[in-house]
C-alpha cells in the first residue's frame, strides 16, 4: 500500500470513530410507511424523538425505537468517557431505502392471477453530536 494511500485511510477511519450509526436490514415494513415516522423524527433530539416514537401508533415506530436506542448505544461504546445526557445527540440522518421484494401470487377472477409485492426497506440512521442547542 502506498503511503497516500495508508494516509488517507487512516484519515478515514479517525473521522469514522466519531460517528455513531445504526442500521435495520430487510425490515418488512413497506419503505413509504416507514418514510412517513422517519421524517418526523429527522433533526429532533434523541430524547425528543424516543418520546415521539413512543407516542406514535405506526407500527414503523416501534420498530425505529429500538433503532435509535442502538444507534445511541452504539456511541457509548464508542464514547466510554462522554455521557449522552451531556452530549446532546440528535438524529443527523436518517434514510430509508428500498430493500428486497417477495413477489407473489394471488388468485383473481376468470382464472387470472394478481401480483402481489410484500416490500422491505432498509434504514441507516447516524446520530450527530452537538453541545450546543438544536432544535
Amino acid at each position: 500500500m502506498g503511503v497516500r494511500k495508508r494516509q488517507t485511510a487512516e484519515r478515514l477511519k479517525e473521522e469514522k470513530k466519531s460517528i455513531a450509526f445504526a442500521k435495520l436490514n430487510n425490515c418488512p415494513t413497506s419503505p413509504r410507511k416507514m418514510r412517513l415516522v422517519a421524517d418526523i423524527i429527522r433533526g429532533k433530539k434523541v430524547e425528543d424523538a424516543l418520546n415521539i416514537l413512543k407516542f406514535s401508533s405506526k407500527e414503523a415506530a416501534g420498530r425505529l425505537d429500538k433503532l435509535v436506542l442502538s444507534a445511541v448505544a452504539n456511541w457509548q461504546a464508542k464514547n466510554e468517557e462522554g455521557d449522552v445526557a451531556d452530549a446532546g445527540l440528535f438524529i443527523k440522518e436518517i434514510r430509508v431505502d428500498g430493500g428486497t421484494m417477495l413477489k407473489r401470487l394471488r388468485p383473481a377472477p376468470q382464472g387470472r392471477a394478481h401480483r402481489i409485492r410484500k416490500r422491505s426497506n432498509h434504514v441507516t440512521l447516524v446520530l450527530g453530536e452537538s453541545n450546543t442547542e438544536k432544535n
